[in-house]
């Protein structure tokens, strides 16, 4: 099971358990587990050894300072340096390598990742396949949610993304997009995953929480390039980091290096003008041109669609069938479209929440002529609090009316974290315009004032929740919907107008 690895297992010579399940947390130990436990922040996984022994762990795998912890209980125990890596590789090897028999496309990148998962199984499924999904809004097989008691927001832990492979597998999937967070990678998650085409969207200012630099943060990135677990590589060359990701790849033999972008690459966008209901593009690559429309306004959603085409073609699959499915793909939460009637505002909601992002969001909609841009925005608390700022920032530049309220405070102040915000709005101006900013507090009444304050003609974006269907307060997560809320609301409005109110 930990072939290759540098591993000393202590107990009895000839113990040789028969290992049915891993896991990390002591609390889902059942018969037959082998418990992996791992440093934490505030505890060591070792302390909850003889509480995984009692529920039936036949084996503990540690690092050296749970040994002795460990060893303890009476059971074999596996020491290594590192025990990420040996999770990873035991969890691969109990539940069969699933990806040996699975098309595996997987996306990091800081925005953009959720959007070319999507528009990389709509294709799929266009082209016959049974897709699994993996990421930020949940995992699903033919469209269908998996129910699974989730370890993490985006990637799973080593163990359940394993099982959660090998179940799509069974039942019947023949290809997986998923995401790639950051996390994941530094904490070796998706080791003896192998990818059949790994693609980089970009790179910008998030997770320095957890990231000390943006060079920590790219780097972290890069990992899923390794060529132990990769075997084509789609960059977009027009983003800094995937320049720079770009040349460190090229010459390599694995991963094949395959570029995007409106600049020289394998897969050129030509030129794009926006649409009614989204985008045209036309784009040159190794299948020569093509011109189609995408439901999807932007000039980054033509990059996340250039992206995903890049990803499928480079697979193998036909390019006319690809864009077939890639025309009317919809992403729940990304650049939806939730109002659009003609006596109505357009209002889009988005997940926009990183300064990069807010500006690619507000770019990618106009206004009719005379109409105004209103923006509903909010940032997260317990997070990287540097970037509320220029998020703020970002939302004033090109918009009218700026809405300061609430996003996920968890559990610090939002009055603290809506300052930072407003902070950042009065701070920036646009060829010399500052626009109007309100702060409005809860969300539900924040989106209510945008909707109160638009006319046919404007464009209203409600950034930062997207899919979510709960906010986080004081560590108390309750029921809440962007899309929702924005209907229910408007609804409201009619029928007020209606009855001359």
């Amino acid at each position: 099971m930990f072939t290759g690895l540098d591993v000393v297992i202590h107990g009895e010579p000839d113990a040789d358990p028969e290992v049915g399940d891993i896991t990390l947390d002591s609390r889902t130990v059942g018969p037959g587990t082998l418990y992996v436990a791992l440093p934490g922040t505030k505890a060591h996984g070792a302390d909850f050894s003889s509480a995984a022994a009692a529920q039936g762990a036949v084996a503990v795998l540690t690092d050296v300072d749970g040994r002795d912890r460990a060893a303890a209980t009476g059971l074999p125990v596996v020491v290594c340096e590192n025990p990420r890596a040996a999770m990873a590789l035991a969890a691969a090897t109990l539940f069969g390598r699933p990806t040996h028999d699975l098309r595996m496309f997987g996306l990091t990148g800081t925005n953009g990742k959720t959007t070319t998962c999507f528009l990389v199984e709509a294709a799929l499924v266009a082209a016959g396949e049974r897709v699994g999904t993996i990421g930020t809004n949940g995992f699903r097989l033919d469209g269908e949610p998996i129910e699974s008691s989730r370890t993490t927001v985006t990637t799973p832990e080593s163990p359940d993304l394993q099982a959660l492979l090998a179940v799509m597998l069974e039942r019947g999937a023949s290809a997986v997009a998923m995401e790639v967070s950051s996390h994941a990678l530094v904490l070796q998650r998706v080791n003896e995953v192998g990818f059949d085409v790994a693609g980089f969207t970009n790179l910008g200012r998030d997770h320095l929480d957890f990231h000390p630099t943006m060079e920590d943060y790219f780097q972290a990135k890069s990992r899923l390039f390794d060529p132990r677990w990769c075997r084509v590589a789609v960059v977009n060359t027009d983003d800094e980091y995937g320049l720079r990701l770009a040349q460190k790849l090229a010459g390599q033999e694995l991963p094949r290096l395959v570029s995007t972008g409106f600049g020289p690459s394998d897969h050129q966008i030509l030129d794009r003008r926006a649409t009614p209901t989204g985008s045209w593009l036309k784009v040159a690559g190794p299948y020569g041109e093509r011109e189609f429309t995408i439901d999807l306004p932007g000039e980054y959603n033509v990059r996340n669609a250039v992206m995903a085409l890049a990803m499928l073609t480079e697979a193998g699959i036909d390019v006319d069938g690809a864009i077939e499915g890639l025309r009317h793909a919809q992403v729940p939460g990304r650049m939806e479209l939730v109002l659009n009637d003609p006596d109505a505002p357009r209002c889009y909601v988005d997940f926009a929440h990183t300064p990069q992002a807010i500006s690619a969001a507000i770019d990618a909609v106009e206004p009719d002529e005379g109409g105004r841009t209103i923006v509903v925005i909010g940032a997260g608390g317990d997070r990287d609090r540097a970037k509320r700022g220029p998020m703020g920032a970002a939302a004033a530049r090109g918009s009218d009316l700026v809405v300061v309220t609430d996003d996920n405070p968890r559990t610090e102040s939002p009055e603290a974290i809506r300052a930072a915000v407003v902070a950042g709005v009065e701070s920036a101006t646009d060829a010399g315009r500052r626009p109007e900013v309100v702060e409005v507090s809860p969300r539900r009444e924040a989106i209510a004032h945008a909707l109160a304050s638009a006319r046919a003609g404007d464009v209203v974006l409600v950034l930062g929740k997207g899919h979510e269907r709960g906010q986080e307060i004081a560590g108390e997560v309750l029921p809440f919907d962007d899309a929702g809320t924005v209907r229910e609301l408007w609804n409201e409005i009619q029928t007020m107008a209606g009855e001359g109110r």
